[in-house]
């Protein structure tokens, strides 16, 4: 780590170095002008006799008064604010290695159910080949058999695996009580059986009879995030209690047997994946949790018809269900990214971005100026950015759009590598990756973002409240492997209908 803060200085221009500066002064306005205001002040007027002329003048039964009035602000303000949200921890799931799913292992199944054309079965190649993915996704047990079996039996086997390997992670590795477990949020997209996946969690693990449960379904991979953002709100509500939110996506029911492209991307791209995650907003459980949640955001585009139907679930023109994925995919997330970024960016970016910001559109909007708009710099705002690992593609136009390097990117990069899009849980296979890589300290910001179908943009604001030892990281998925990354992933065009 420390060679690569080198290099990154090395490589540092003296823009960067005046940026900077003129960051630093902005954000320390306040002290550079008020404090040797206030020592130029006292050095003139409040002299030793001074201080004690003035003493002696004060009227005790006023000073009695603002004291007592600024108790009572005080007070007011400790009662009436929202209660913080705290992270205990998280726990991401890894299948067992007999569910690996290499590229030639996904295509000869693929070829062995006879349902592709030639020109089908080559499409899937081209996606596999321009993927990002490597060698070690996690794939549909039942479905990579053969002949694969589809039904609501095996769906519901998948799902416990997932649900209940990552709960079962979770719990290990806080050790709370599951009867102190006061909110249950449990969120699949496609996969939404009678009785629901939250009664499951509370049949297996003999939940208390008063706990909010919820299951979110049809959300698409932004789900994880709402979620999260359901809970901080009951949170506020509900008084010292814990959530446990559970993210998975099924994949058994969900296979789609057509040649339809725009329907044959979801096979190629989804893998298994779950993650369980434990808030709190007890005050005594923040100095053993991980994270405070600062902000969550969410921002929701379907008003636009362009927006809603660029990931829809269908019938082709056989009858076969599927999940289609538009061409308008990549328009709809910059949209979406571009109407949430300005809301959010007043929220966390320094005073000297927005200043920035603002001199920028007054100079173009105002004084009609030739200059190029002014990208706030989000840099200056997260130490760590925990991007839906939802495709290449994307990552690419993320990186772009946010000005963010290939150390930022690294993460969701690799957990597109290694696990591929496990929809909803997969920001916090990435989160898993900074840690085990040692990069979470103390104070650090993390910036979770993700994008789903209907169309929406959701994001969380973190704040590392200790520095995470990878070497104490036992249920990390990544601990095992990741002195392996980050590997070299092979640059290739994307993906062409």
């Amino acid at each position: 780590m420390e060679d690569e803060k080198k290099q990154n200085m090395k490589q540092a221009n003296p823009v960067d170095y005046g940026k900077l500066a003129f960051h630093y002064i902005i954000s320390n306005a306040m002290y550079l002008i008020l404090v040797p205001l206030v020592a130029i002040l006292f050095s003139t007027h409040l002299s030793e006799e001074g201080f004690l002329h003035y003493y002696h003048e004060l009227n005790l039964v006023s000073a009695t008064a603002c004291i007592a009035v600024a108790a009572f602000l005080v007070a007011l303000y400790f009662m009436c604010r929202p209660r913080q949200v705290y992270m205990l921890d998280f726990a991401c799931y890894k299948p067992d290695q007999t569910q690996m799913c290499t590229k030639e292992f996904f295509l000869k199944r693929s070829e062995l159910t006879g349902s592709f054309s030639e020109e089908s079965m080559a499409f899937q190649k081209k996606i596999m080949e321009r993927s990002g993915y490597g060698q070690k996704t996690y794939g549909s047990k039942s479905l990579m058999e053969i002949p694969g079996i589809m039904s609501v039996e095996e769906a519901r086997k998948e799902a416990e695996m997932l649900i209940f390997g990552a709960v079962d992670e979770l719990l290990a590795k806080t050790r709370v009580n599951v009867k102190d477990i006061g909110i249950l949020i449990v969120n699949s997209s496609l996969f939404n059986p009678t009785p629901s996946l939250s009664a499951m969690v509370v049949n297996r693990y003999k939940l208390r009879g008063n706990v909010l449960s919820y299951s979110l379904g049809g959300m698409g991979c932004s789900a994880g995030l709402i979620s999260l953002d359901l809970a901080k709100r009951l949170l506020q509500v509900e008084q010292n209690t814990y959530a446990l939110i559970v993210s998975m996506e099924g994949m058994n029911l969900n296979w789609y047997g057509g040649n339809n492209r725009s329907m044959l991307i979801t096979n190629c791209l989804f893998r298994l994946g779950a993650a369980a995650i434990l808030l709190t907003n007890r005050a005594s459980d923040r100095r053993r949790s991980k994270y405070q949640l600062v902000h969550s955001l969410r921002t929701h585009m379907g008003a636009d018809d362009k927006c809603y139907n660029c990931v829809l679930q269908k019938e082709d023109t056989e009858k076969r269900l599927g999940v289609q994925i538009s061409k308008d995919l990549l328009s709809a997330a910059g949209e979406a990214l571009k109407t949430h970024i300005t809301t959010l960016g007043p929220i966390v970016l320094p005073i000297s971005e927005q200043l920035l910001f603002l001199v920028n559109f007054v100079g173009r909007k105002v004084f009609n100026m030739k200059i190029k708009k002014y990208v706030p710099d989000f840099k200056m705002a997260f130490d760590h950015f925990c991007i839906h690992a939802g495709g290449r593609a994307v990552l690419d136009e993320l990186e772009k759009n946010l000005g963010l390097t290939e150390s930022h990117m690294e993460p969701s990069r690799m957990t597109l590598y290694r696990f591929g899009n496990t929809s909803s849980s997969s920001s916090w296979y990435v989160l898993a990756y900074c840690e085990a890589a040692g990069r979470i300290k103390r104070g650090d910001r993390v910036w979770q973002i993700a994008f789903g179908s209907g169309f929406k943009c959701n994001s969380a604001v973190w704040r590392a409240l200790r520095t995470v030892d990878p070497a104490k990281e036992k249920h990390n998925p990544w601990m095992a492997e990741i002195d392996e990354f980050p590997v070299i992933v092979p640059d290739v065009a994307s993906i062409v209908y």
